[in-house]
């Protein structure tokens, strides 16, 4: 799929869209696979270093003056460590769906599958890449993790308690369906450790959430939002999705306004994409018609329209997808992290990682993944070491999405300028209206920052554009 959606006519084909990670994942391979295990037990060199992600991630997203001096606090430490668990298991399938999920576990299977994520997470604790380190966040996703009972979630934290915790994290962040939701497991979810809520609404109109297979109803949001609030998280993040099948500008406008008037902490909303394995785009196949989904344009009209409401509100906007409500828990710790070169081990079935400067994935079926575990392997699948610059580029577009760069920042850690380095890309964006460079400043226009994803393979190294990015 042409992912530089620059054209307002485009239609949403199928394809992906959202650029979650560099190089694209369609080159990652089985051969690699060596390479992780080789660095895992490796302890961490010297000079392994990020920045401090906290202080760069304000500097850049508020005023981007600051590139300079955050890039600064680079110090000769280990990378920042975070924790990725999938919790494969849904009610149902949404038919925009395209994670590995399981609909028809039991009891029994389930057990099985947290025994299994508890021994992987094990089998990383002893490795000599992470001796002594602590993780900085915890980001618990789905598949829908609030499945689970709050007995099951307690013997999962007990089981990787033997092997590791998480007593240093700054942020555990939760995936919730609101249909999964009950009072008691709201307060078990809050007991091990979680400060971050994310409800994935979508909606807020019962036609469209069936329409789109969703397995919740509106006045279930509105019953788990209350306990939310009620249990005391630091911070409840609402999930919304612009161009759901059968959105209308009435619709979405009374979807917002309902989101505003739970005032939540932040608010995240994706524009509808539609990946090849997803329901919607083989029941449009059967059908000889095109994916029964809002246009690029229209889907940016809806998103920028929201944002406006949020922000009269006295809402920032934090990222292209999200807008905070200023306080003391307005941060992403888990985004921020990623996005300047954080290490994340990633366990479960198809769950993604990277760790010194290697991507890798493990295996996406049922029986291989557990079978993995059994033998006590890591049930790695593929992989891809990368080169600086190439972890140049991973950190350039995905800071990008905060709406700005701090060139500084790159300077210090690549030793690259990246003004110079990618000016035939800024000069096309500030051509385009898409990006504003002078200077220090280099930016995205609110245009720009709309459609960030199509425009970031102009970053990418010429081998990696126009092709397929899964």
């Amino acid at each position: 799929m042409e992912l530089d959606v620059l054209n307002d006519q485009q239609q949403t084909e199928a394809g992906s869209y959202f650029v979650a990670n560099y190089p694209p994942f369609s080159v990652w391979s089985p051969e690699h696979v060596p390479a992780v295990r080789k660095m895992l037990a490796t302890p961490v060199q010297a000079g392994e270093a990020d920045a401090d992600t906290d202080h760069c991630s304000r500097a850049v997203a508020h005023e981007g003056a600051e590139g300079e001096h955050c890039s600064r606090a680079a110090a000769h430490v280990a990378p920042k460590l975070g924790l990725y668990l999938h919790i494969p298991f849904c009610r149902k399938r949404c038919k925009f769906c395209y994670f590995r999920v399981y609909t028809d576990r039991n009891a029994r299977d389930i057990d099985a599958y947290m025994e299994a994520l508890a021994n992987e997470i094990g089998m990383y604790a002893r490795q000599p890449r992470f001796a002594g380190r602590q993780f900085e966040f915890v980001y618990f996703g789905g598949g829908t993790p609030s499945y689970l009972s709050a007995d099951q979630l307690r013997r999962l934290i007990e089981r990787i308690n033997r092997h590791w915790s998480w007593d240093a994290a700054r942020e555990v962040t939760f995936e919730c369906e609101p249909g999964t939701l009950q009072e008691h497991k709201l307060h078990a979810i809050k007991s091990i450790g979680v400060t971050r809520l994310s409800l994935g609404i979508e909606h807020f109109d019962d036609e469209i959430l069936e329409i789109n297979g969703r397995a919740h109803k509106s006045a279930e949001v509105f019953r788990a939002y209350d306990w939310a609030r009620d249990a005391g998280f630091a911070q409840v993040n609402v999930d919304l999705i612009a161009g759901m099948v059968g959105e209308a500008d009435a619709k979405w406008a009374d979807t917002v306004d309902k989101a505003l008037a739970l005032a939540p902490d932040s608010l995240t909303i994706y524009q509808m994409e539609l990946p090849h394995n997803t329901r919607i785009v083989r029941e449009s196949r059967d059908e000889g018609a095109p994916p029964p989904v809002a246009d690029w344009a229209t889907k940016r009209r809806w998103v920028d329209e929201a944002f406006a409401k949020f922000q009269q509100a006295g809402y920032v906007v934090s990222s292209a997808y999200t807008v905070v409500k200023p306080g003391p828990h307005a941060g992403f710790v888990y985004r921020d992290a990623l996005w300047h070169g954080a290490d994340m081990v990633g366990t479960g079935v198809a769950s993604f990682a990277q760790v010194g400067g290697i991507h890798f994935q493990n295996l996406d079926q049922w029986d291989d993944y557990l079978g993995a575990i059994a033998a006590d392997e890591l049930p790695i699948a593929r992989a891809l070491p990368t080169t600086p610059h190439q972890r140049l580029i991973r950190e350039l577009i995905l800071q990008l999405k905060l709406g700005a760069i701090a060139p500084g920042y790159f300077a210090e850690k690549f030793g690259v300028d990246v003004r110079q380095e990618f000016a035939d890309a800024w000069r096309s964006l500030a051509r385009d209206g898409m990006a504003e460079v002078s200077g220090e400043t280099v930016r995205l226009t609110r245009a720009g920052l709309l459609r960030v994803d199509g425009l970031l393979p102009r970053f990418f190294e010429p081998e990696h554009r126009n092709i397929r990015y899964t």
